[in-house]
């Protein structure tokens, strides 16, 4: 078992996903952030089935940080009810695991 984790999050807007990447990023809760293409989502909502555009991102951390890293998702996003859950890594280079240790270290 590695000592990362990818957490997976979908934003309204790409500027909400730079925006909050950035902080995670310099806050330390993250080595880095992928913000994906934009995607269409479909979900029910108070009952109601919804469609939106929305913008996905994956942030790289130690597993120790990941639920750190999850509540500050919670604290800057715009939704109600954010997504943010944690995607287990299987395997990863034993440099690429030691550079995302050490850069959510620091936080």
């Amino acid at each position: 078992m590695n000592d990362i984790v990818s957490v997976y999050s979908t934003f309204g807007s790409e500027e909400e996903a730079r925006r909050v990447a950035r902080i995670l990023v310099e806050e330390g809760h993250a080595a880095c952030a992928n913000i994906l293409a934009p995607s269409h989502s479909i979900y029910r909502w108070q009952g109601k089935v919804e469609e939106a555009p929305e913008v996905p991102a994956i942030f790289k951390t130690s597993a120790e940080r990941a639920p750190a890293l999850i509540a500050r998702i919670g604290a800057l996003h715009s939704y109600d009810v954010p997504a943010a859950v944690i995607w287990p890594v299987a395997t990863a280079l034993d440099a690429y695991q030691a550079w995302v240790v050490e850069e959510t270290r620091t936080g």
